[in-house]
């Protein structure tokens, strides 16, 4: 019985995705929907895969999933269909609005629980009860408190809320970025985008670490996870980097390292540069050419940290079957959908837009080869994957709606501030130490993104007081807010890494924080070198990564010890 509903639920499952990605293509060439429409239906969707993803073993469990997907359907089906009503009512809901209020407050604590775990319920309680029991609180932190219905009802209806920016931007791009990149793993493109640097690069010093740093950086770009990029490309590329001599440990380490650049690079920077032209107001073709820049200055350090610790260690590689420009003769096409998606948004089409003319173009190039076509099965299956690597983020909209209404609803944003510039003593240097410290502890328990918003919206004020200009200091958190991934004792890709190396979890983590040293001095160099984010003359911008450069060949080779003589570090 159960078997048979499981293949139910599957197939439902698989319904869902491709009505999502259909919806979504047909929004986006056709005819646009209200971003409200965006935000209602992918999260009632993400609400109810989540339920069917993540269901319970126990039978009696399982009557309970059925009643919460329910409970969804009823709680953002009523949003869908009265927000424009209940926006006109505001500060005089009813009786039945605040009921629904608060079962999609409670519905989204419960699916983050299910997907990201219990630090999230955590969270979220925590700060429902700093909502309700503000007047409580110590004075630097108190305000006024509110009932715990009505403090619901504020947090789902309000704009700041569940329906707030990070759903906004996650229904309108974020989703069909996730679902391009399943699609263009499943053209073949992944495989090209490993083959081409390890003919290019795999023979040279250190050719294999080499190779996993360039082919993160290619897949990283459109990956959207530096999780997901350490587990597919480390897969292989790990692998290959113990055989060519490198410790299990600095294998493991490397390519979480490189893994977070993607996260960096344009055309996607996973969904945190979405985010970030929201925030800010600037279009996204804006943001990719302030990223550029410093992305490729991390990658940079990142290959040059590899190339001095082969060399200290005496490591080579091997050369691949065929040259670099034969694989590139074979398999050019598959860089297509990259180069559509960054010049459709380049020449001022939405986002959303250029992701479904990039997701077609994948179903174009999977035709050259006749192995990776997608046909209708392959187009099911890239809809299902890319569907189910969007709920890791999408699963977490309710919380973060609870934790950036309740810190707009208690007025915190306003004071925190003045908070961070209070205990940095007005110093550019410490505020910036301060917000690494914050993210990275909040990282330990919340995705990156969400680490991203969350900052942001407490601790750029602090910083764009103190001079910084907004797009940079929003780079700055965004970069801090990636450090969660390899910086110990919580780093999620560093322990991917250490699994498919099969090496000590700690070892492997101090690796990777050794290799991505460029992530912790890129934020100063956005705060104190204005044209490090493209303000000031071009002849300033030339100068200062002309500098950089250098500077980071300086850096790492400082880092990697081979001033001091070939000795062995400690790791």
């Amino acid at each position: 019985m159960f078997e048979r509903l499981h293949r139910i639920e599957k197939f439902i499952f698989d319904v869902l995705a491709l009505a999502l990605v259909l919806f979504y293509a047909y929004s986006a060439l056709l005819q646009p929907a209200s971003t409200e429409y965006h935000r209602g239906i992918y999260i009632l969707i993400t609400y109810i895969l989540v339920f069917l993803l993540y269901r319970s073993q126990n039978p009696l469990m399982r009557l309970a999933d059925y009643l919460l997907v329910a409970l969804s359907v009823f709680s953002i089906g009523y949003w869908i269909l009265n927000f424009e009503a209940i926006n006109y009512r505001v500060g005089a809901e009813t009786e039945l609005d605040t009921i629904v209020a608060v079962i999609g407050v409670l519905l989204g604590i419960e699916i983050a629980r299910r997907v990201v775990g219990n630090v999230f319920v955590f969270i979220g309680g925590l700060m429902l009860v700093y909502g309700v029991y503000g007047a409580h609180a110590p004075e630097l932190f108190a305000h006024a408190g509110d009932s715990f219905p009505n403090l619901c009802t504020s947090i789902f209806y309000k704009s700041d809320g569940v329906f707030g920016i990070m759903a906004n931007v996650l229904a309108t791009y974020i989703v069909l970025f996730v679902i391009f990149g399943a699609f263009l793993e499943k053209s073949g493109a992944k495989q090209f985008f490993i083959d081409f640097p390890l003919a290019a690069f795999g023979h040279r010093t250190g050719g294999p670490a080499k190779v996993a740093v360039i082919a993160s950086g290619l897949f990283g770009s459109i990956s959207g996870s530096a999780i997901a990029n350490t587990a597919s490309t480390g897969a292989f590329t790990i692998p290959m980097m113990k055989k060519a001599g490198f410790r299990p440990h600095i294998a493991g380490g490397i390519e979480p390292a490189a893994s977070i650049g993607g996260m960096f690079m344009p055309p996607i920077m996973g969904a945190g540069g979405f985010i970030m032209a929201e925030l800010t107001g600037v279009s996204y073709a804006v943001i990719m050419q302030v990223a550029v820049g410093p992305a490729l200055l991390y990658f940079f350090s990142v290959y040059l940290m590899v190339h001095f610790e082969a060399k200290k260690r005496g490591l080579t590689g091997e050369r691949y079957g065929e040259s670099a420009l034969a694989i590139l003769k074979q398999g050019w096409y598959y860089t297509l959908p990259i180069v559509v998606i960054t010049v459709f948004m380049f020449l001022g089409y939405s986002p959303g837009y250029a992701a479904v003319l990039g997701l077609l173009s994948c179903i174009a190039v999977s035709w050259m080869r006749k192995e990776t076509r997608i046909g209708f099965r392959a187009f099911r299956e890239a809809a299902r994957s890319g569907t189910e690597n969007s709920l890791l983020i999408g699963s977490t909209v309710g919380v973060i709606g609870i934790i950036i209404g309740v810190l707009n609803y208690s007025g915190l944003v306003l004071t925190f501030a003045d908070i961070i510039i209070e205990l940095a003593r007005g110093q550019l240097f410490l505020t910036i130490l301060f917000i690494a410290i914050a993210s990275l502890v909040l990282g330990m328990g919340v995705p990156v993104t969400a680490a991203y918003l969350i900052t942001a919206v407490v601790a750029v004020p602090a910083l764009t007081y103190l001079g910084v200009n907004l797009i940079a200091a929003h780079m700055i958190v965004y970069w801090l807010s990636q450090d969660s991934n390899i910086t110990p004792p919580v780093c999620i890709a560093a322990f991917t890494g250490a699994a498919i190396a099969k090496a000590d979890m700690w070892k492997t983590a101090f690796s990777a924080f050794k290799f991505a040293k460029f992530l912790y001095l890129a934020p100063f160099l956005f705060g104190y070198v204005p044209g490090f984010s493209l303000n000031g003359s071009w002849s300033d911008i030339v100068i200062t990564f002309l500098v950089c450069m250098a500077g980071t060949w300086l850096y790492s080779w400082l880092l990697s010890g081979l001033w001091f003589g070939k000795r062995q570090d400690v790791l």
